[in-house]
């Protein structure tokens, strides 16, 4: 079902005619940061809580070629441990620290309002590839000895939110097998080069 939903938002993004700038073709290099809300899903949300990461990311585009900024991400996201999962666990403590590497497309919509600011709807999609650095801290009655995991796993990625350009606020669906979250993020975005 989730990769029914990639596949077909990635397809939407490529059919679906781009906002057309009002300075005519633009070609550029932009840098923005992010950072905000991370909540496990699924089995991941059994063992962890509410986390927190932030990005940076650079993204190109050239209108005379595709409608698209292409992207790259790098993130780093921070999960605690679950308290209810202690209590009904060996653990005393597990923590998860996670490298992420976001590679995909952004596609803006016309403006919703173009009078006081811009604002237009936007959707994004890509591969994910991430490095998890696992803490388990077991508890001292249970006879298990602490140890830490590390794992590389490869995944997706699908987003949608409202940009000002300069600033957005998005929200993805990140899916890694058995590291799934959402996200909820702020940007704000600086042109490195711009040509019109």
């Amino acid at each position: 079902m989730i990769k029914k939903l990639f596949v077909l938002l990635f397809a939407l993004m490529l059919i679906t005619p781009a906002q057309d700038l009002r300075f005519g073709e633009v070609k550029g290099l932009f840098f923005s940061v992010g950072v905000g809300p991370r909540i496990p899903v699924g089995d991941f949300s059994e063992t962890h809580n509410l986390g927190v990461g932030f990005s940076g990311a650079l993204s190109y585009t050239d209108n005379l070629i595709l409608p698209l900024f292409l992207y790259s991400d790098l993130g780093f996201q921070h999960f605690p441990g679950k308290q209810d999962y202690y209590k009904n666990s060996d653990h005393s403590s597990i923590s998860t620290n996670m490298i992420s590497l976001n590679i995909g497309a952004r596609h803006y919509y016309s403006p919703l309002v173009e009078n006081v600011i811009l604002l237009m709807p936007v959707v994004e999609a890509g591969l994910s590839i991430s490095y998890s650095h696992i803490s388990h801290q077991m508890k001292l009655d249970s006879g298990k000895r602490n140890f830490v995991e590390d794992e590389v796993k490869v995944g997706f990625h699908v987003g949608a939110g409202f940009s000002m350009f300069l600033l957005d606020a998005m929200i993805h669906y990140q899916y890694f097998y058995t590291r799934q979250y959402i996200s909820f993020d702020l940007r704000v975005r600086l042109p490195v080069f711009v040509t019109y």
